[in-house]
């Protein structure tokens, strides 16, 4: 199948468009039209390589879009249905059987090797792809039965988009794992898509004190707008129940950690090179503090993005707000202007 796709060419380099051919479907594989593809920051990792992957590659994985072709033995979704594609997982391992896909024993492999799940490679050409089994940063994009999620009629793919990994990140990472309870106090350290989310999350939960933390001053009036009663540009005086870092830093995780009250909880969902290191402070933590990490949200996408999704229906979670439109050509802009902190979620129209 003749596809378009984004290709990154070598280490740093550039996304150019460019003519492939993407593999037939196996027998548990769909094929996506893909519609519109978010922008993430693990892209831009993909990109600088920090996971290895061989070049040239294909990236993406905030695709949503329409199935175009499935697989003999899919029966969960049919030609025509509307999806979103979500993070994928063996299916098999103890993680997945306990409904903790994001902490998959082959994620590894399932995300990075720039392969098929199957091993086999994603395009005829020489060049790595199956980017979270999906590297929609391309008019079509095959992927797994088990990590495609039926939309609602109600759901623009532009903004269903947003959904995939941040949205579903940060708001997962506060629902579903810190679980304040009402009344309690949460800061945010990071007010991108993912911080942004779980602001809007601890409004949801019945925070009655929510900090925004961010450099950007664009952001920090979007998180006051989507609930955070204070904002920040450094670190807090003041001490909380709970904290999240979702910048991605080593001072942040460090400040994260240094604002909790005695038997607070410090989430961690901010990405890193591997080999970014934190200093913490001892005595900190013998205060009954925790510090957790939390991939993807914590929650079966099948499960969590229908929740999600009624949030966002009863207008309790705005994802629009935070989305800035592209077309597919100017994806290199995109991808700029979510760098500068000038875009908060990025999304491209593709098709």
């Amino acid at each position: 199948m003749r596809i378009t796709a984004a290709l990154v060419r070598e280490k740093g380099a550039p996304f150019r468009l460019e003519t492939l051919h993407l593999a037939d479907p196996g027998p548990d594989e769909v094929v996506v039209r893909v519609a519109a593809c978010g922008v993430c920051q693990t892209d831009v990792h993909g990109r600088d390589d920090y996971f290895g992957i061989p070049f040239p590659c294909v990236f993406g994985h905030e695709g949503a879009g329409v199935v175009e072709r499935i697989g003999a033995r899919v029966t969960k979704v049919e030609v025509g249905d509307r999806v979103v594609m979500a993070s994928p997982s063996c299916g098999k391992c103890s993680a997945c059987r306990r409904g903790l896909p994001g902490y998959c024993a082959d994620a590894r492999r399932i995300k990075f090797g720039g392969r098929l799940r199957d091993g086999r490679p994603p395009y005829a050409e020489s060049v790595s792809g199956a980017f979270f089994q999906q590297s929609a940063f391309a008019t079509h994009a095959l992927a797994t039965e088990g990590n495609v999620v039926k939309l609602p009629d109600d759901l623009p793919h532009e903004v269903a988009a947003a959904f995939a990994c941040g949205v579903n990140t940060g708001a997962g990472a506060v629902l579903n794992v810190l679980k304040p309870a009402p009344g309690s106090s949460i800061a945010v350290f990071g007010a991108g898509s993912v911080g942004l989310a779980a602001v809007m999350a601890a409004r949801i939960a019945g925070c009655a004190t929510i900090c925004a933390i961010d450099l950007h001053e664009n952001r920090l009036a979007l998180a006051r707008e989507l609930g955070a009663t204070q904002v920040a540009r450094e670190k807090p005086e003041r001490s909380f129940d709970f904290t999240l870092e979702a910048a991605g830093s080593a001072q942040a995780l460090r400040a994260a950690v240094d604002v909790l009250a005695p038997l607070g909880v410090c989430c961690l969902v901010g990405s890193a090179r591997k080999g970014t290191e934190a200093r913490l402070e001892m005595t900190q933590l013998q205060h009954g503090r925790t510090l957790r990490g939390c991939i993807q949200g914590d929650a079966p996408a099948e499960a969590f993005f229908p929740q999600l999704f009624a949030y966002w229906r009863e207008g309790r979670l705005p994802v629009e707000k935070l989305v800035s439109y592209y077309e597919f050509s100017d994806v290199n802009r995109a991808v700029a202007d979510s760098l500068s902190g000038k875009a908060v979620k990025p999304v491209l129209r593709i098709s």
